[in-house]
């Protein structure tokens, strides 16, 4: 058995219309699309047997070919990555037998350090009864600031987890949770970035499918919330960042940040 990634991409964006074919310069000046650099990132985890661009839009299916991405098309009315996550497991068919599990490796973040996705595997290989896994970094003391910036100007930023003394999540919101919570290894209330990448067994994707759209999960926009509400146990998984920055592209006031990282760790 094997493991899947799917990196979702939507043209209609309500936030960021196009965000996909978003150009990004990394650090000698080459520009490639969000959609490429994403799937780039995603490419470099190890023990991986597969990925797959998962999308409905002909202008990006078109712009993932042509620098060798395999596509999957899916239906429009997918409403979320995990929605077209599993959309795209299904039109596999058959081919979908062979994978143990399936990662959602979102399309708006190319800088998702590896080790983040393959931690994720280990955990579900390690824990044979835990059906899905994502994971959550401790914020430094900058990147708390930037949360906390981001929601006094009235952007929608980083999305942060809370979690009960057995790692598994009790929240998730646009906010910055715990009220009062702080950054730093010595922190009472430590705050944690939810990275937005999800390891699945294939049957708790079959079982999000059939779920409605849950009221937090609209409220919020964070489809994990469907999980959370409908009792299916998250394990949040607190991953290393080693020194890296990671930030997602949730605003086009992100795209200088991406581009400012990716100049400091010399990615082309």
């Amino acid at each position: 058995m094997s493991v899947l990634i799917v990196v979702p991409a939507r043209y209609a964006s309500t936030r960021y219309p196009g965000k996909p074919l978003v150009e990004i310069q990394g650090a000698t000046g080459e520009k490639k699309t969000l959609i490429q650099r994403s799937w780039e990132a995603a490419k470099s985890v190890s023990g991986v047997a597969r990925v797959v661009v998962a999308t409905d839009d002909d202008r990006i299916r078109a712009a993932a070919e042509a620098f060798g991405a395999e596509v999957v098309m899916t239906p429009e009315s997918s409403r979320n990555g995990t929605e077209r996550t599993a959309a795209a497991l299904d039109a596999l068919g058959a081919e979908a037998d062979q994978y143990e599990i399936v990662v959602n490796f979102q399309g708006d973040a190319p800088l998702t350090p590896s080790w983040f996705v393959e931690d994720l595997i280990a955990a579900l290989r390690a824990n044979p009864d835990d059906m899905m896994a994502t994971p959550v970094l401790r914020t430094s003391e900058e990147a708390l600031a930037g949360f906390r910036r981001d929601r006094s100007e009235g952007r929608v930023g980083g999305t942060t987890a809370l979690m009960n003394r057995h790692g598994h999540a009790i929240y998730f919101s646009k906010e910055v949770l715990p009220y009062g919570g702080d950054a730093g290894p010595t922190a009472k209330a430590p705050v944690f970035h939810h990275v937005g990448v999800y390891a699945f067994r294939p049957e708790v994707l079959q079982k999000y499918l059939s779920w409605p759209e849950a009221v937090l999960e609209k409220t919020e926009g964070l489809e994990q919330l469907r999980f959370v509400e409908n009792e299916e146990r998250i394990t949040c998984v607190e991953v290393d960042g080693r020194g890296k920055h990671f930030w997602e592209l949730n605003n086009p006031e992100d795209l200088p940040v991406i581009e400012a990282v990716l100049a400091d760790e010399k990615v082309a």
